[in-house]
């Protein structure tokens, strides 16, 4: 590319990752790809899934970069359900070898393209127009698969009430993925900072990693710092 486009190679690899963070292509080991029509896609028009999705699209497509430098090969992650979390999937897919359980149906789909990738669904009843799938089944599912990482999305990260969702029964799933983990992962863009949902997940003094974005001021940031949270922001 650099010798077709007379530029360095320093300036390729500027813009791949500025094409990359506007979603436009996704880097992969030696090159890039363009992104691919989402399997879902005839139903995204149905739901709010995809107004959701573009609200601070940017800014969930940078924090789902930085998630994906947490991420080894090999690891074992459970992944939420959410437009945040989606985003930390589509970013993970970089690494090799990884075995994934989630609760989001359009996760596991986006995912199964990988032939060197584990996907487990932990089943249960589809809610809303959220993809999550809920439910006992789910739980009990969830909780019999231990992890590395758990990457959960939030409505409310609150340094008192912790992190909150305004639907409880993604809650309890949300829960269990938490309790299987060895390092809790928070992906949440900065309007969630401050905010309390109807239903608690999660304690704010158990999770180990915050990724949010620029718009947290350092302000917003310097309470869950104060708690020993490794804060970054994408």
């Amino acid at each position: 590319m650099a010798k077709r486009l007379k530029v360095s190679p320093t300036t390729i690899r500027r813009d791949l990752a500025d094409l990359e963070q506007r979603g436009l292509l996704r880097r992969s080991h030696g090159g890039a790809v363009p992104i691919q029509p989402l399997l879902y896609e005839p139903f995204r028009h149905k739901s709010s899934f995809h107004e959701q999705e573009q609200q601070q699209g940017a800014q969930k497509r940078r924090i789902g970069l930085i998630a994906a430098e947490l991420v080894s090969d090999g690891d074992i992650l459970a992944i939420g359900a959410g437009t945040t979390t989606t985003q930390v999937a589509r970013s993970v897919c970089l690494h090799k070898g990884l075995t994934v359980l989630t609760n989001a149906v359009n996760v596991a789909m986006e995912l199964s393209q990988r032939d060197d990738m584990r996907v487990f669904v932990t089943g249960g009843s589809v809610s809303g127009d959220w993809f999550a799938l809920v439910g006992n089944a789910a739980i009990q599912n969830a909780g019999e698969m231990f992890v590395d990482k758990v990457f959960i999305g939030v409505d409310g990260i609150h340094v008192e009430r912790g992190l909150t969702t305004n639907y409880p029964d993604q809650a309890a799933i949300h829960r269990a993925m938490m309790r299987q983990a060895r390092q809790r992962i928070v992906v949440a863009d900065s309007r969630k900072i401050g905010k309390i949902g109807t239903a608690l997940i999660w304690p704010i003094d158990e999770i180990d990693v915050l990724i949010t974005d620029e718009g947290a001021s350092d302000e917003d940031i310097a309470p869950f710092v104060a708690k020993g949270i490794d804060v970054r922001r994408a």
